[in-house]
This record gives C-alpha cells, sequence and structure tokens, in this order.
C-alpha cells in the first residue's frame, strides 16, 4: 500500500511540473521577441527630449535617436507599445519604419 502511495504522488508531482513546463512554454511562445517586432519612427514635438519620451514605456529601447530632419527615435515595439506610445503627450506620430525611393 506505501508502495502505490508514493507511487502516486511522484506521479501527480510529475504531472504537476509537465504541467507548469507547458504553461510556461506556451506563454512565452505567444509573445514574439523584441527582434521579431516591427521597427517604428517616433516623430516628438519640438523641445520634447525623445529618451524622456521612450523612457516613459516599459521595455521600449530605441535603436537610434533623431535631432536634426526630426525630433524622435526608432525602435522595435510591440502592438502594445505603439498604442502606449503614440498616447503621450508631446508624441506627434508613430509610423512603421520603412525605406523611401524617388518621387
Amino acid at each position: 500500500m506505501r508502495n502505490r502511495v508514493s507511487r502516486a504522488v511522484s506521479l501527480s508531482l510529475a504531472a504537476a511540473a509537465f504541467a507548469a513546463v507547458a504553461v510556461l512554454s506556451l506563454s512565452t511562445a505567444a509573445q514574439a521577441a523584441p527582434a521579431d517586432w516591427p521597427s517604428y519612427i517616433v516623430t516628438v514635438r519640438p523641445g520634447v527630449d525623445p529618451a524622456g519620451v521612450a523612457a516613459q514605456v516599459g521595455g521600449v529601447h530605441p535603436d537610434r535617436y533623431f535631432h536634426h530632419t526630426l525630433n524622435g527615435f526608432a525602435a522595435r515595439l510591440s502592438p502594445r507599445q505603439v498604442a502606449d506610445v503614440a498616447a503621450l503627450p508631446g508624441v506627434v506620430a508613430v509610423e512603421t519604419d520603412g525605406t523611401a525611393g524617388p518621387f
């Protein structure tokens, strides 16, 4: 009887561990890595610090800052971060980064 109880406990613990690993794997796989997110150009009003704007939204790590042609930064953003950045005061535009060609 003692063997049955210990075997049942061992199987229950193994099943719980397997379920926990499966849940963690699925939740991690469902989240895209920042390298998979599209790159965006965030333009802020003149006089607003682009680094300060980026720092207001968790997980935003700009690839580069712009201070001459426009005031802003480029960063890979999740859909949630795009919405959060766009809602900040001082943000003029959040646009998908791309290439420009001749007109």
